[in-house]
């Protein structure tokens, strides 16, 4: 049995000028949204053209994020020594596998 992940939020500083956008794209209208990738800009705007260009000039939806906005939680063991709330609770039976 593989053992739950226990994940705790990561705070990190961005000192860079222009704000990160995360984004995502749909091909089709019934597909899910998928990530694509990550730009820099100053606005949304920009940020959409800057990943219409390198990412999704195809695509027939786009999202743009800002990073600052999204919330990483991580199961990396540097993590575990910070006491902090923990994303998983301790309750449930859920058995999970790993493929390889």
């Amino acid at each position: 049995m593989v053992e739950k992940a226990r994940r705790v939020e990561v705070e990190e500083g961005r000192p860079d000028a222009d704000p990160e956008w995360e984004i995502l794209a749909r091909d089709e209208p019934g597909d899910p949204p998928r990530y694509v990738g990550t730009v820099r800009a100053e606005d949304a705007g920009e940020a959409h053209e800057e990943a219409t260009r390198l990412f999704c000039w195809y695509a027939h939806e786009v999202w743009v994020c800002p990073t600052d906005e999204i919330r990483r939680f991580s199961a990396a063991e540097e993590n575990e020594a910070v006491e902090r709330p923990q994303a998983v609770p301790d309750s449930g039976s859920e058995e999970r596998t790993h493929e390889l």
